[in-house]
């Protein structure tokens, strides 16, 4: 996934992260329909903010994604958003979740972000920003 640069309004970026929560009590209550419309919401929030999901696991007892995102976004940002949204919809449609849980998630996550820039490429985006060659010469 690494090369994939975005751009916008003032900013080239490439970000990924990788995210995961867990239910509280870690219980393992993301099985069957309920994992499955979990996915389901968790691909329509980030269809709707814009951030791109590489790759997502829904277990039993953990939620694993690695997502791109935009440099506004933060992680937290991130899961904030996903763990409100998915939360507030699965206890509405399962209420077997409200009876056996005080709140779906748990207030933690953890998350790392994904990928490396090679030293030439950082090296080629400093030369670019030269509009005369004769700037380039001589920052070598």
């Amino acid at each position: 996934m690494a090369g994939e640069v975005q751009v916008s309004a003032g900013v080239a970026y490439d970000l990924g992260y990788h995210v995961v929560w867990c239910p509280k009590y870690r219980r393992p209550v993301l099985t069957g329909e309920i994992g499955r419309r979990c996915d389901e919401l968790i691909r329509t929030r980030c269809d709707e903010r814009d951030w791109r999901v590489v790759a997502l696991e829904v277990m039993p007892d953990h939620v694993r994604l690695f997502v791109k995102a935009h440099p506004a976004d933060s992680p937290a940002h991130i899961a904030n958003q996903l763990k409100g949204f998915t939360s507030r919809v699965l206890r509405q449609e399962f209420p077997s979740l409200r009876s056996r849980l005080p709140t779906l998630w748990s207030r933690s996550f953890f998350a790392v972000t994904v990928g490396a820039v090679s030293a030439m490429a950082v090296r080629r985006y400093l030369d670019s920003q030269y509009e005369r060659p004769w700037r380039r010469e001589g920052s070598s």
